[in-house]
């Protein structure tokens, strides 16, 4: 009788549900409904709850071996808390396994979001085959997820690998939400790449964007600022070059503290591909150390939204089968 693993990976806009296959990760199911953030942490968990039984009417909840969602934040992976998330209001020491659990009857294991992008990449992605791996994922902010030996990082407090916090502008660096200032994120993400674009705008530079949204400057997006550095305009060309280098300067660091065989680029930004990738990796060239950057390529995500499920599904897959951390 085949045997099922479901994954569930809980964003700030959307829930994505799906089930895999136990053996092969075949995905036999899948479902999106928002999350609606705003109706605290008990409503939230109900949307998830709701799902599941959803799923169940097609996967045999007696087959289902065990759920694993990855969950953006703080989280105690040891207890199954989810100790507070900046995506959701009144969320704080949320004990997702146990109110889960209780209610499903399954093996409920939790992880970061990043880090179960991560194993899916890992396992099925752009990373499947190698050793030594990090994850960066650029959407609102910078999240990141390390491969070391064969082994996923998590640290003293599972927080390992928290690059997006490397702080990179020291003077007059934006402020972030950490308390510190000049933190990577807060300028190689989407929102950083906004910002910039919009500093340069205050400045009365032309662009072709400020035409395309009216004026009104909120209306533009990270996707727009890719389509104008098509056409060739200076603003969007200098603004994607700038934040490209920024990134490769992080990127040389990753290189020379953790000697990965691969960095893959994920999330929203990474659509952008080599118009924010070449300057990085013409940066990681110049500047890192020549033996760990010559083993050492710079790639976008294969596995697009889908990563997270199915590497909620891996990591739970692997916590039932040695019961214990990884």
């Amino acid at each position: 009788m085949d045997q099922f693993l479901v994954g569930v990976d809980l964003g700030g806009t959307n829930i994505k549900v799906s089930a895999y296959t136990f053996e092969d990760w075949t995905p036999v199911y899948e479902s999106r409904v928002p999350t609606e953030a705003q109706g605290g942490w008990e409503h939230v968990m109900n949307r998830i709850y709701n799902e599941l039984i959803k799923l169940f009417q097609t996967v045999p909840k007696g087959q289902t071996a065990c759920v694993g969602l990855g969950i953006p934040g703080l989280l105690d992976i040891e207890t199954g808390i989810s100790k507070f998330s900046p995506n959701f209001p009144s969320w704080e020491n949320v004990p997702v396994v146990d109110w889960l659990q209780e209610r499903l009857k399954l093996p409920v294991y939790i992880d970061n979001d990043v880090r179960v992008n991560l194993y899916g990449e890992w396992y099925c992605g752009a990373g499947k085959g190698r050793n030594n791996v990090v994850l960066l994922t650029l959407g609102t902010g910078l999240g990141s997820g390390i491969v070391m030996d064969g082994r996923v990082l998590y640290g003293a407090t599972s927080s390992a690998g928290e690059v997006g916090h490397m702080n990179m502008v020291r003077t007059g660096g934006r402020p972030c939400k950490c308390g510190s200032s000049g933190c990577l994120g807060r300028y190689v993400s989407a929102l950083g790449l906004l910002r910039t674009l919009k500093e340069k705008l205050a400045a009365g530079t032309p662009c072709v964007i400020r035409d395309w949204v009216g004026g009104d400057l909120e209306k533009i997006t990270a996707k727009m600022v890719s389509d104008a550095y098509d056409t060739g305009d200076r603003v969007a060309i200098e603004t994607m070059t700038e934040t490209g280098e920024l990134l490769g300067y992080g990127l040389v660091n990753v290189v020379n503290l953790f000697n990965p065989e691969i960095i893959i680029i994920g999330g929203g930004m990474a659509a952008a591909g080599d118009r924010l990738l070449q300057p990085a990796r013409q940066v990681v060239e110049s500047h890192a150390l020549k033996l760990l950057r010559e083993q050492c390529s710079v790639v976008t995500a294969q596995l697009g939204d889908s990563a997270g499920m199915l590497g909620a599904a891996i990591y739970a897959k692997q916590r039932l089968e040695r019961g214990t951390r990884l």
